[in-house]
């Protein structure tokens, strides 16, 4: 363990972020084992139980050697949701430089990280009237209708946005509705009154088409893991009453490409293609996330075990020893 001063006045927080598979886990725990440090998951799915395999879980032996936040802390029919992690975050991050130990946080979570370092607008409350009228220009014309009506009024929060889903497209239109004023307006006003925390935001890069393989073959990894028997499992404990109703936690990537594969609607081939095709689209969204919404400071990703080591080194001694 290296030794620096462990003053808690102004002592930063590092938040290491990146889109998927970029290496981010590995490189905060590295750190973290070189300093009494805890890790922070900014990790939106990781804090659900039995989501372990295609959430790229740590392991059981790294949960042993490092304290661990927002890991296996919810089951997957509670409601938890960004606002709840940035106030519950704020409060362990103090907590723990209080005792006189380090936080690191970690995760691509792009909303869980921007409500931590920024805040949250003040928003307005949802307008039944308004909502109802999106929803039926959504049933007549289409979500592409209303993803290229919010495009031309506010570009930055539709590239941050699934297409295929609307919960978020809706609510982002009725805002603009409501208040006249965009997301991304309303968002960036937030960012100049928040808080004490000194935080360090760096995001890892690498070229596209290294990013894309490293997707592909960890897909590749998760399926020769198991993931197929947990995803099962859970279709079982929460898909098989075939109601309708979908738990938030389970409209993840990984998982929802093959429940569609047990409901018969494609193979398991076709699945896991899309599977690889969705990560690498929720990769292209979590890159224009960070480059529009958030200043960070960007490095290059360790490509191996010995750049991870000297990454996490240069990390803990630049910003934690003087």
């Amino acid at each position: 363990m290296t030794s620096c001063n462990t003053s808690s006045e102004n002592k930063p927080v590092l938040v290491i972020t990146g889109p998927t598979a970029s290496g981010k886990s590995a490189l905060a725990h590295t750190a973290a084992k070189n300093l009494k440090a805890e890790i922070i998951s900014a990790d939106s799915r990781q804090i659900f139980r039995g989501m372990d395999i295609g959430t790229a879980k740590p392991s059981a032996i790294m949960l042993e050697e490092i304290p661990y936040h927002f890991i296996n802390e919810k089951e997957i029919d509670e409601e938890y949701n960004a606002g709840d992690f940035a106030s519950d975050a704020t409060r362990r991050i103090r907590s723990i430089l209080e005792k006189g130990n380090n936080a690191i946080v970690v995760g691509g979570s792009t909303l869980y990280i921007e409500g931590l370092l920024c805040g949250f607008a003040d928003l307005p409350a949802k307008n039944p009237q308004i909502r109802r009228e999106l929803e039926k220009e959504l049933k007549t014309s289409g979500k592409n209708a209303l993803y290229q009506r919010l495009q031309s009024i506010d570009p930055e929060q539709a590239a941050t946005l699934d297409p295929s889903k609307t919960q978020r497209l809706v609510r982002s239109l009725e805002i603009i509705t409501i208040t006249g004023k965009t997301v991304t307006e309303l968002q960036t006003a937030a960012k100049n009154r928040f808080h004490s925390i000194t935080f360090v935001p760096l995001a890892l890069s690498l070229p596209r088409k290294e990013l894309y393989e490293r997707i592909n073959k960890r897909t590749d990894e998760m399926m020769a893991s198991g993931l197929l028997a947990e995803a099962e499992k859970l279709h079982n404990l929460y898909r098989k009453d075939k109601t309708g109703h979908t738990f938030n936690a389970l409209e993840t990537v990984g998982y929802k490409e093959l429940f569609q594969y047990f409901e018969g609607k494609h193979s398991l081939e076709t699945a896991v293609e899309l599977i690889k095709q969705h990560t690498r689209n929720y990769a292209k969204r979590q890159l224009t996330f960070f480059r529009n919404r958030l200043d960070v400071k960007w490095i290059a990703a360790p490509r191996d075990k010995e750049s991870l080591h000297q990454l996490a080194h240069e990390l803990v001694h630049h910003f934690f020893c003087h």
